[in-house]
């Protein structure tokens, strides 16, 4: 019997079916079954040199997989233009800060304002309306302070939010997170996780945080996905996943994970 009532279909924003990546007969990425769907935020957990940055390049078109097939916003690689569908993605990682050596004088603002053009550097006239949005993403970002500061002069911290509001500038779908606490020290490193924690409030973005310490997996990530390897050792809601049995398996070391104040912590079990 058909009630009348029609259920809403969820939108994908990356699915990867048996996806293989070989270079060189080498097996770099291997057999990796992954969905994520519209508004469900996601970590990326694993060791250095695990493939974490390897996978995130797949998503975003830069490699091509040798095996598999991979959709982002349900537009299947290899049947649509990937410089279209970059654009809706917004990438924060590590090279961004190195490639900014580059315009060291770049205030806050320009900064911010740059990722509208997807440009490193602001060359272009921004619009009224184009200020006021940056100047709304910096008061989110709570460095509103910082409109005028050059990038060079700004802490690590203030950098690594300054780059997440270029990347938000251009209101992509999907915002990837790479190892955004690197470096920091460790009161940075919690104001800067406060911010991500707020910015699902803020913007309809999903949001792909990628890190190799287990304490910055926030409460918006409800999914996690395990990699080791190359490939996924497993994946599944975070709550489920990051388990002592779960985690001591993944480490192939025994530790204890625990719970605290919304947020994960491990140590490793010393036997006496």
């Amino acid at each position: 019997m058909n009630s009348g009532i029609k259920r809403e279909e969820k939108q994908m924003i990356i699915e990867m079916e048996n996806v293989y990546l070989i270079r060189h007969e080498k097996t770099i990425i291997s057999n990796i079954n992954w969905k994520v769907e519209k508004g469900e935020h996601t970590t990326i957990l694993g060791m250095n040199g695990a493939g974490k940055t390897t996978l995130l390049n797949l998503v975003c078109g830069y490699l091509y997989p040798t095996k598999g097939t991979i959709k982002v916003f349900d537009k299947q690689f290899g049947t649509y233009p990937l410089g279209e569908l970059r654009k809706d993605i917004g990438w924060v990682s590590s090279s961004l800060i190195e490639k900014m050596k580059h315009q060291p004088r770049s205030t806050a603002l320009q900064v911010v304002l740059s990722g509208k053009f997807a440009s490193i550097g602001l060359y272009e006239k921004p619009c009224h309306s184009d200020v006021e949005k940056a100047t709304n993403i910096l008061e989110q970002l709570g460095i509103a302070h910082l409109r005028n500061q050059s990038f060079e002069m700004m802490s690590q911290g203030e950098k690594q939010r300054v780059l997440i509001g270029r990347a938000l500038m251009a209101s992509p779908k999907l915002l990837i997170l790479d190892e955004p606490c690197a470096g920091l020290d460790f009161l940075s490193k919690e104001k800067l996780l406060n911010i991500i924690n707020q910015l699902a409030t803020y913007h309809q973005t999903t949001i792909i945080y990628v890190t190799h310490q287990i304490d910055e997996i926030l409460p918006i990530c409800t999914n996690t996905l395990l990699v080791k390897d190359g490939f996924i050792f497993s994946k599944g809601k975070t709550k489920d996943l990051l388990t002592s049995e779960t985690m001591s398996n993944f480490c192939n070391t025994p530790v204890i994970v625990s719970h605290q104040h919304n947020r994960f912590h491990l140590e490793v079990s010393i036997s006496r």
